[in-house]
């Protein structure tokens, strides 16, 4: 496995189990997150939208996709950017940057790999 393709691997993992907490237990989350809690449904459909996105994740991965793994670099630092937009204009708790800093230092865990693959290609 490609040093890239290990990096989705890893955060097809990761969201795959942020999602099955959105889906059976999200207020234990955010009360450690001193977010409040949630009774709507929402939540519980992003953790499935999650699920989703890990799946492309993990199958990309195991097929060594470099062009989904690029894609995913330009989207992950999108979300980063976004989420901090949202934090600095007063609309999302400060927590929500840790998320996008999470998915903008694997981006550029991704990012290294997919320069290292080419250069040794």
């Amino acid at each position: 496995m490609s040093k890239p393709a290990l990096s989705i691997r890893i955060f097809a993992v990761y969201l795959f189990v942020f999602a099955v907490v959105l889906i059976l237990i999200p207020n234990e989350l955010f009360s450690v997150l001193q977010v409040p809690e949630t009774n709507e449904v929402w939540i519980r459909v992003v953790g499935v939208l999650l699920v989703v996105l890990s799946y492309y994740y993990f199958m990309a991965s195991y097929s060594e996709m470099a062009d989904f793994f690029k894609w995913t670099v330009h989207a992950r630092l999108f979300l980063l950017f976004t989420f901090l937009i949202f934090v600095v204009a007063g609309l999302a708790p400060p927590v929500l940057a840790l998320f996008g800093v999470i998915d903008g230092l694997a981006a550029l865990w991704t990012a290294s790999g997919l320069r290292k693959h080419s250069d040794s290609s």
